[in-house]
C-alpha cells in the first residue's frame, strides 16, 4: 500500500524528480515543493503520513526548527530529512528535533523508499554506514573537530580541490578541462567525484558548500583560463 508522502526541498528540481519517482512506485505525492520558510506550515496543513524535508546545512543552528514545529503540531507525521553527508552532530540534532530519519541527497530510490516505510512503521530510518560513519567520528575525534573546511579538504585529492575552486569560479567542463590540460570526459569524472566526496547533488551547492566551509580559502585561486 502507497504512502501518502511530502516532498519539501530548497532545489525544485531535486523535489519535482524525488516525486515522480515515488509516484512510479505507488505512493501518493501530496505535494513537491520548495519554500524553505513556509515548509513547516505546508506540511501542518497537508497532514501527509511522511515528509521529506530537504536541508542543505545539517550542522547549522536552527536548521531542524522545521521539524520541531511539525512535530509539535503534527505529532503523527514522520519527517525525513533529506540531505548531504552529516556530521555526527547534525544526525544527532535531526533526531533532537523530532525527525524519524536521514537520508543522502544521493541515496537509490529504493533506499528512499525503505526509510519511508521505516519512517512510517514508527522505526528510525538512518543507512548503517551513516551510523557507522557518525560513531566513528565521536569515538575518534580529529584534531579540529569543528573545522568543517578542513574535514572537507582532507577528503579531496589535490586535483580534485583544483577542479572544486574551478566550479566555485563559474567554469563549465569544457574550461574546467582547458585549465588543468584534460579530456573534457575527465574533467566530467572529477567535478562527479567532487560532488559525491561532499554529498551535494550539484555545483550550485557544491560551491556554496566550499564556501561557507571556508574551504576555498584554505584551497587557494588556481591560475585563470582563458576560453580556447
Amino acid at each position: 500500500m502507497g504512502v501518502r508522502l511530502m516532498v519539501v526541498d530548497d532545489h525544485r528540481l531535486l523535489a519535482e524528480a524525488l516525486a515522480s519517482a515515488l509516484k512510479l512506485r505507488g505512493h501518493r505525492v501530496l505535494a513537491a515543493a520548495a519554500p524553505a520558510a513556509g515548509a513547516a506550515e505546508l506540511v501542518i496543513t497537508r497532514a501527509p503520513e511522511v515528509c521529506l524535508l530537504g536541508t542543505a546545512s545539517p550542522a547549522e543552528p536552527g536548521m531542524f526548527d522545521p521539524v520541531v514545529k511539525i512535530k509539535r503540531e503534527r505529532p503523527q507525521v514522520a519527517v525525513l530529512v533529506l540531505g548531504p553527508v552529516p556530521s555526527p552532530r547534525g544526525i544527532a540534532a535531526a533526531f533532537a528535533a523530532g525527525a524519524s530519519g536521514y537520508v543522502r541527497h544521493d541515496e537509490r530510490i529504493e533506499g528512499v523508499e525503505r526509510a519511508i516505510m521505516k519512517a512510517r512503521a514508527g522505526e528510525a530510518a538512518v543507512a548503517p554506514s551513516l551510523l557507522q560513519g557518525a560513531f566513528s567520528e565521536l569515538l575518534n575525534p580529529a584534531a579540529q573537530p569543528d573545522d568543517e573546511g578542513q574535514r572537507l579538504l582532507q577528503m579531496l585529492t589535490p586535483r580534485e580541490v583544483e577542479v572544486l575552486v574551478r566550479v566555485a569560479d563559474g567554469e563549465d567542463t569544457r574550461l574546467i578541462a582547458a585549465g588543468m590540460g584534460i579530456a573534457p570526459s575527465t574533467a566530467r569524472t572529477h567535478v562527479q567525484r567532487v560532488l559525491m566526496k561532499l554529498g551535494v547533488g550539484s555545483r550550485l551547492e557544491a560551491a556554496a558548500l566550499a564556501a561557507r566551509t571556508g574551504l576555498l580559502d584554505r584551497a587557494g585561486p588556481v591560475s585563470p583560463t582563458e576560453p580556447p
